[in-house]
């Protein structure tokens, strides 16, 4: 049962999220990547059928568990028409003014009766690294990281290195995680501190970013 006024963040699991690397409340660490796609549609059976089993194969030899995660979110489609209609302005053509005001038409249309989605492909990789915050430690949660000034204390010098040895096992294991999706043709980028806790703010907080674009 939901407790009332409890802000979503609460439920979040995550203590701090330290150089790109995510410390959940029980010392466990997660890192997050970003993967490229591929149209599989438009591949020919024998590369569907190597994909496949490079994919399989890149399963397969993983020793530890990961996590993928799909974003799905209706495209914004007006910064777009907003750069069409400056693009219409500037044309001195009459002809292709009149092509591109058609072209802003349709896609107006088009937008107005489909849902343009947009995807974003995401890989968590785990390592259970032990008791790396202690129970007096400060911190509020992730919710401290969407607060100016969020009152998060420093690690001690214990929890510091016990930090660094379970970052360097960690890594390893993105770096599999890398090279595995690399020969399935998979581009990935590691997200930074930055970009995991803007991925949560916007997730939490969908309705004030509709109004900064509206």
């Amino acid at each position: 049962m939901a407790t009332p006024g409890k802000p979503t963040q609460d439920f979040v699991p995550i203590r701090d999220i330290k150089n790109g690397i995510m410390i959940l409340n029980n010392g466990d660490l997660r890192m997050m990547l970003m993967t490229s796609s591929l149209n599989f549609g438009l591949k020919s059976g024998d590369e569907q059928g190597a994909i496949l089993m490079q994919f399989q194969n890149f399963l397969n030899s993983l020793e530890f568990p990961i996590q993928i995660s799909i974003q799905s979110k209706r495209l914004d489609i007006r910064p777009y028409l907003t750069m069409l209609e400056e693009r219409e302005k500037a044309q001195l053509v009459d002809a292709m003014k009149i092509q591109v005001h058609e072209y802003i038409s349709f896609i107006r249309d088009f937008t107005s009766h489909t849902n343009i989605m947009s995807k974003n492909f995401f890989i968590v990789i785990p390592y259970a690294g032990g008791s790396l915050v202690s129970k007096n430690s400060g911190g509020g949660g992730i919710s401290g990281l969407f607060k100016r000034g969020g009152g998060k204390k420093k690690m001690t010098a214990a929890e510091v290195q016990n930090f660094e040895e379970a970052r360097i096992q960690l890594e390893q294991r993105v770096s599999i995680v890398e090279q595995g999706l690399a020969r399935c043709d998979l581009r990935t980028v590691r997200l930074g501190t930055e970009e995991i806790t803007e991925l949560f703010y916007k997730k939490f907080n969908p309705g004030e970013l509709e109004s900064s674009v509206a």
